[in-house]
Formats: C-alpha cells, sequence, structure tokens
C-alpha cells in the first residue's frame, strides 16, 4: 500500500504567523493554487481512499488535489487528523505565546502543553493510531490524507531513524507529501516534505 499525506494549503493565518489550530481558516488564494497544481501534477496516481481532517483548510486542499488529478472518490472525515489544539493560546502569533510558543518549537516532547489545549505527545498518539490502524489494514490500497503541519511531524514521528528530532528542521511546507510505502504490515519512509509544484513557490514560514 502506498499512502500519501499533504499538509493543507496556504492560509491567511499562515501569512501572518497565527497559530491556527482548531480554528477553522480556509485556504488564501495562494493556498488554493498549491493544491491545484499539486492535483494536476498527480494525474499519474490514483488514489483509491481520501481521508482528511475536517478543518476547511484541510477538506479544501483535498477536494482541489482530487479534483484536478481526476480522482472521483469522496473525502472521509476524522477527527484523529485535527491539528494540535493551542487551547487559550488560538490563534495568537508565535512571536507572542512567550516561553510556550519557544518551547513547542525547540524542545516538542518535554513541553507541558498548551493552556486548556494538547501536548504534542497527546498529537502523536490520536495521529499515529490512526496511521497504524491505516498500515495494520495491508489492503495494497493507495491512499490520500489531508492533515495539518503539527499533526503530519506527530503522525509519521515513529517512522524516522531519530524520532526525537520532532520538528526536522521545520514544518512541513503547505502542500508537501509525507509519503510511506507499507508491505505485510511494515512501514517505511519514501519522501518527506516533497512538493509536487515549483519550488520556487515554496514559503517557510516556518523560518520567517
Amino acid at each position: 500500500m502506498k499512502i500519501y499525506i499533504i499538509r493543507h494549503g496556504e492560509t491567511a493565518l499562515n501569512v501572518k504567523r497565527i497559530m491556527q489550530g482548531r480554528l477553522d481558516e480556509p485556504l488564501n488564494g495562494s493556498g488554493r493554487e498549491l493544491a491545484v497544481l499539486t492535483g494536476r501534477a498527480m494525474r499519474y496516481v490514483r488514489f483509491d481512499v481520501c481521508v482528511s481532517s475536517p478543518l476547511k483548510r484541510a477538506k479544501e486542499t483535498a477536494e482541489a488535489v482530487l479534483k484536478e488529478s481526476g480522482n472521483d472518490i469522496p473525502v472521509k472525515l476524522d477527527d484523529r487528523l485535527l491539528e494540535i489544539d493551542f487551547g487559550d493560546l488560538e490563534g495568537r502569533m508565535l512571536s507572542d505565546m512567550g516561553e510556550a510558543g519557544y518551547l513547542f518549537y525547540t524542545d516538542p516532547f518535554n513541553f507541558a502543553g498548551f493552556p486548556n489545549g494538547e501536548k504534542v505527545k497527546d498529537v502523536c498518539e490520536r495521529t499515529q493510531g490512526f496511521l497504524k490502524e491505516l498500515i495494520n489494514k495491508d489492503d495494497g490500497k493507495t491512499y490520500l490524507i489531508s492533515t495539518h503541519g503539527c499533526a503530519l511531524r506527530a503522525m509519521t514521528n515513529y517512522l524516522f531513524e531519530n524520532p526525537s528530532d520532532f520538528w526536522r528542521g521545520r514544518a512541513p511546507y503547505n502542500c508537501s507529501f509525507t509519503i510511506i510505502e507499507s508491505e505485510n504490515g511494515a512501514a517505511r519512509l519514501t519522501a518527506v516534505d516533497r512538493v509536487f509544484y515549483d519550488e520556487k513557490l515554496i514559503v517557510d514560514h516556518f523560518k520567517q
């Protein structure tokens, strides 16, 4: 089986470096464009199943990729694919989050979590539960999974040689893929943060 896990396209809050979490922000113009370009570049891929976070930005990304790649299948929704819950700090700029924002990116596994929100370990538990359930099916199908930056890193963390390096230097690019191939329940990463559009269009909000 093959699993394509995409981070949603850009939103207006990404541009402002506002931590969206569970805020239901739609894609902006650039985000829709990247999703369309990604889908057109993937016309050679036949997806059998698509599962998305229920948040607009992830669902819209999945719908655009399916439409432009010629895959006429429904988008199923799963709450386990939601982004981390920033709790009381939802909607705040990273620069305004103080120690919580700093530790979230520098020491995520020892980070105590956001007030009334989630810990990174919580996100790992729910997203990896989803992925392992999928892998254990071992059904030979090709999946499109649409999710979020922290959720994607959390979901695939256990498959890396060094899981302690959670962020791997950055958040995944908008509309980038982490790709997994699995056979007989044994999964391996075949691509990380791969884009199917012109790399000149990449904007690394993590480093700005």
